[in-house]
């Protein structure tokens, strides 16, 4: 057996693997006289068919399957042994036919093509500094969170007229372009938030009415989206197109949000007993919580930045021919050429981040160690636990839990993508210039949104 190399460019090679008889004669032997020993064949008793009719019936079928053990074993012997880094795995070369004779066997050969990984040359933003935008954590962001856990851990409670952060119960009719009602329209009862409406017209024209009260409306004025829409009216998200911009709301209650009182009671609740006894305690803590929170999301700018620049200013060239007819091949789905097409840009750049994710690991040494991959699924774990109000379990019972998401292909892989970010992230920090920028919470939401 032998496997010769053919470069055909910088990007793609072939490997030919030449097979002999000594290379697959006793396996296929072996394999049709076990065939012998179990074929049912009319006429003769078992283990006494004889082997020239088994030949006949099963000798090509062995023959290709054991080939292919050989040529698969042969290539990927020959691509670890000489450290070739591939892209996907090596396919049969399309416009070469395999040597050899099925039908009198002796000598074959076996054409595949492997795709190169390509050398990197990577470059990280060195000149100027990247910037690095943090939150600016003032009394106006920390009274709106103090007010949303208020809010949370508030009652409603009736009220006489409508106000700015009320709740409205209505009936909704629609109605005719001349704001009479629509025979066989729809009439529907639902619930809106006067603080989230977006409009002011309608806004105002709401603010100060009574039970009782009729007001003609757009629903879109009163909802949010299309869905928030066919949800408030009761219908589908398809039916809105049908849907008159005029209905009659009849205000049927107003319900107002009276918010929870700063006390002990509200402190032990939040943070659990005796944690924070005082409201000076409780500035510092939703302080510090959000500046935790707001650090992940400052990373992940960062990392967005980087993703971007290391994108635009790394050269990568891919095989694009070879790689089209890999997905063709290794597809488990059937997929045409055209479909490949269509997705290929998606591929492409998502192959580009992963070569160049790779070589920063390997440049810097940087790896996923078991114990760690288990550690940070049991930390995800535990965070799912706390989000429901729940203590963790024991550690045994917690790594059970955490065995069973990494035997999941899909659950492993996210798992494992997010440690390499979080690795990746860490490594940007320690190598790249930053320029730490403190900004609005709304600057912020819109440099992340971006």
């Amino acid at each position: 057996m032998n496997v010769i190399r053919e470069d055909i460019n910088a990007q793609t090679a072939i490997l030919k693997v030449q097979v002999s008889p000594a290379d697959y004669q006793s396996k296929v032997a072996t394999t049709l006289d076990k065939y012998r020993k179990t074929a049912k064949i009319p006429g003769f008793r078992p283990g006494k068919v004889p082997m020239g009719m088994i030949q006949k019936q099963y000798g090509k079928a062995v023959l290709a399957e054991e080939l292919n053990k050989i040529v698969n074993d042969s290539l990927y012997s020959y691509v670890n042994e000489q450290k070739i880094e591939i892209l996907g795995n090596p396919i049969p070369k399309e416009d070469i036919e395999v040597k050899g004779d099925f039908n009198a066997p002796t000598e074959f050969e076996f054409a595949y093509e492997i795709g190169l990984t390509p050398k990197i040359d990577l470059k990280l933003p060195a000149k100027e500094k990247v910037d690095y935008y943090k939150v600016k954590i003032d009394d106006t962001l920390v009274n709106k969170q103090i007010d949303d856990l208020r809010r949370r851990y508030g009652k409603l409670v009736g009220s006489d007229a409508v106000g700015d952060n009320d709740l409205i119960m209505a009936q909704f009719v629609e109605l005719n372009d001349d704001e009479t009602i629509k025979e066989g329209g729809i009439m529907h009862s639902s619930t809106i938030s006067v603080e989230f409406l977006e409009d002011a017209k309608t806004k105002k024209a709401l603010t100060g009415k009574v039970v009782g009260d009729k007001i003609v409306v757009d629903p879109s004025k009163v909802s949010r989206g299309e869905k928030d829409t066919a949800a408030m009216l009761g219908i589908t998200e398809e039916q809105l197109k049908d849907v008159s911009d005029k209905f009659q709301m009849t205000i049927n209650e107003i319900r107002h949000m009276e918010m929870a009182e700063l006390n002990q009671e509200l402190f032990d609740k939040l943070f659990g007993e005796g944690t924070i006894t005082s409201e000076k305690e409780l500035r510092e803590r939703i302080s510090k919580d959000l500046e935790n929170m707001f650090a992940n999301d400052s990373d992940r700018i960062l990392m967005n930045t980087m993703y971007k620049s290391l994108m635009d200013n790394t050269k990568v060239e891919l095989p694009s021919d070879f790689l089209k007819r890999w997905i063709k091949l290794s597809n488990e789905k059937p997929i045409t050429l055209e479909e490949i097409e269509e997705q290929f840009e998606g591929y492409e750049k998502g192959m580009k981040w992963q070569l160049i994710q790779g070589h920063i690991f390997k440049a810097n040494d940087l790896k996923l160690e078991q114990n760690e991959v288990l550690e940070f699924t049991k930390g995800l774990l535990i965070n799912q636990y706390a989000q429901y109000g729940l203590p963790a379990p024991a550690d045994k019972e917690l790594t059970d839990a955490a065995a069973r998401v990494l035997s999941n292909k899909d659950e492993a892989n996210r798992v494992y993508d997010m440690i390499a970010e979080v690795k990746l992230t860490d490594y940007f920090k320690n190598t790249v210039k930053l320029n730490e920028k403190m900004v609005s919470y709304d600057e912020f939401v819109e440099i992340a949104s971006k």
